[in-house]
């Protein structure tokens, strides 16, 4: 072959190897993944369902914030008071449902779905550490419309100076706040203890002491059987009434049977239900018209002047 037909050769197989690369990336090009490809754009690989399951669960929970037209202020004339019950008429058929000690994982929120089906709005007095190891459920009171109270930071008995009286009431307003964006003014002190230093701290700092009018008796030593505790409240209730229950401080499997019956029985009495800052408004308007001279039930017209419980 004569080295002019080798020359036309090359040149043949030279323009046909530019021409099919130059097909080649335009096809390249032409297609997403090998245009995202020459940009050095990679796509993350596809999430598995749990996993985007997971994510939405999370966001959802992080997004829960609390019913911002729940009445959680207290009237400025029960400020640095201590509170047992509602003083109302007697038509004015209206009952507080509290519980304390938590929130707790699994009773709190079975009470929170109780409360939901029944269309009831309860006050509960939380712990400072319960709403460190569980936030999301605190979230989810809030979420519901109820009304969050201070119920110290570690639920002590003992005596305390202004300082460690001061930590456990602040550190735990602090994180409900923090958690739930609640504001509280109502505390509870634990046991009903008035006189180790918690109470006269909370009402130099203008909170309610809310204490209780009837308990279930869900946290006694020995407490009654499902049907004793729904007793204990039913046969007790009165205009104004502050149950006192619990949510958490162990195991509150018979408070969580307990509800549902307790719910029924008094609204087959005629009652309905109100958080304590409600109570404490309706109270608050009655004494406004009547003009009356106290306020709130004192220490001395309590029968019961200290209810403890664990």
């Amino acid at each position: 072959m004569s080295s002019r037909k080798l020359s036309l050769l090359l040149k043949l197989i030279i323009i046909t190897l530019v021409t099919g690369a130059s097909s080649l990336g335009i096809s390249l090009l032409l297609t997403t993944n090998g245009f995202e490809h020459l940009l050095g754009i990679i796509k993350p690989k596809s999430e598995s369902p749990k996993a985007s399951h997971n994510k939405l669960m999370s966001a959802d929970a992080q997004n829960i914030s609390p019913v911002k037209d729940q009445m959680n202020e207290v009237p400025k004339a029960f400020q640095g008071t201590i509170v047992y019950q509602g003083k109302l008429k007697a038509n004015e058929k209206v009952i507080a449902l509290t519980f304390d000690d938590g929130p707790s994982p699994k009773n709190t929120a079975q009470i929170l779905e109780i409360l939901k089906k029944n269309d009831v709005k309860a006050t509960f007095f939380m712990i400072g550490q319960m709403v460190k190891y569980f936030p999301q459920v605190a979230k989810q009171v809030a979420a519901d419309g109820h009304v969050i109270g201070n119920h110290t930071w570690h639920h002590w008995y003992r005596h305390m100076d202004l300082a460690t009286a001061a930590s456990e009431i602040d550190r735990t307003a602090e994180i409900i706040y923090k958690t739930t964006g609640e504001k509280t003014t109502l505390f509870r002190p634990p046991g009903g203890f008035l006189n180790n230093g918690l109470a006269e701290y909370a009402k130099n700092e203008k909170y309610a002491v809310m204490m209780w009018s009837e308990e279930s008796g869900d946290a006694e030593r020995r407490s009654p059987q499902v049907s004793g505790l729904v007793k204990n409240v039913l046969k007790y209730a009165k205009p104004g009434a502050i149950v006192l229950m619990h949510d958490g401080g162990g195991n509150r499997s018979k408070s969580v049977k307990a509800l549902p019956e307790m719910i029924a029985g008094l609204k087959a009495q005629g009652y309905r239900f109100v958080t304590i800052p409600q109570l404490l408004e309706i109270q608050a308007q009655e004494k406004s018209v009547e003009t009356a001279a106290s306020p709130v039930v004192t220490n001395q017209e309590h029968p019961n002047q200290q209810l403890n419980h664990q």
